[in-house]
């Protein structure tokens, strides 16, 4: 089965409402001039709460075809929750994507891999795709552990899902260890855990939903390692950090198959 590529930028909490729409509508022109293919390669980009709205207007006022998310969401519908956004806010600002259990979120807000879960059923119910994220600390690496540490993620977070769901969603593998440090998993290292990823979603649904299924891989990816990370067979796109806030860079990073 053919699956898409999904190359997602998260910016974490960079860039205020004018510097993000300066950015995407740079986007827009340097993929226009590289003759990107979006049917090819989708494109993501992940902004903060505050410059969802701004985007929004760029994007549909320009007729872009660069697709736009949140970080995180509630679970909660409405309320009394300082500080949360609801899967209601998100779809009224036209969000696809809902990046939900970074690594992030999981060590400074003590996210389980169940909240992760639950939190990835919100989005699907309000019509949004979630991109779970997964991923072992150095310490499991070195244990030689990290496949097992992964998949017991997966087996939580996939728990609460029918297997329609899960092949809508896009799940991300990031080693912890490979995040913002410039060190980046080999290609084998990033295919041995998505294809184990794949394999366990094959034996808790059906071949059909494990072969829908975009894995994303995200740790210091950039265009120099892209295409070779890409060209692994359960590999499915990208969930950039850092790099995502340079333009050219990410740019090349989505134009990988040109390289």
């Amino acid at each position: 089965m053919a699956r898409t590529p999904i190359i997602a930028g998260n910016w974490k909490m960079n860039l205020d409402h004018l510097e993000a729409t300066h950015l995407v509508q740079k986007l827009a022109w340097t993929l226009t001039d590289l003759k990107h293919d979006y049917s090819a390669v989708e494109v993501v980009v992940v902004p903060p709460f505050t410059d969802i709205r701004s985007v929004q207007t760029l994007v549909e006022s320009d007729e872009l075809s660069i697709a736009y998310g949140a970080q995180d969401v509630s679970t909660h519908d409405s309320g009394a929750y300082t500080g949360e956004v609801s899967t209601a806010m998100l779809t009224k600002l036209g969000c696809s994507y809902v990046v939900v259990g970074h690594s992030e979120r999981r060590e400074y807000h003590g996210e389980t891999n169940e909240l992760v879960g639950e939190k990835a059923k919100k989005v699907l119910d309000a019509g949004m795709r979630p991109i779970m994220c997964c991923g072992e600390p150095l310490e499991v690496r070195k244990a030689g552990t990290h496949v097992e540490y992964v998949l017991d993620q997966i087996n939580a977070m996939l728990a609460g899902l029918s297997a329609a769901e899960v092949a809508k969603s896009v799940i991300a593998y990031e080693p912890i260890w490979a995040i913002g440090t410039g060190e980046v998993a080999t290609s084998q290292d990033a295919q041995e855990v998505c294809g184990a990823i794949r394999v366990r979603i094959a034996e808790l649904f059906d071949q059909a939903t494990a072969d829908a299924v975009r894995i994303q891989y995200g740790g210091s990816v950039k265009s120099s390692n892209a295409a070779e990370l890409m060209a692994q067979p359960d590999i499915d796109g990208a969930l950039v950090g850092g790099a995502s806030l340079k333009v050219d860079e990410f740019a090349k990073i989505v134009t990988y198959q040109q390289a």
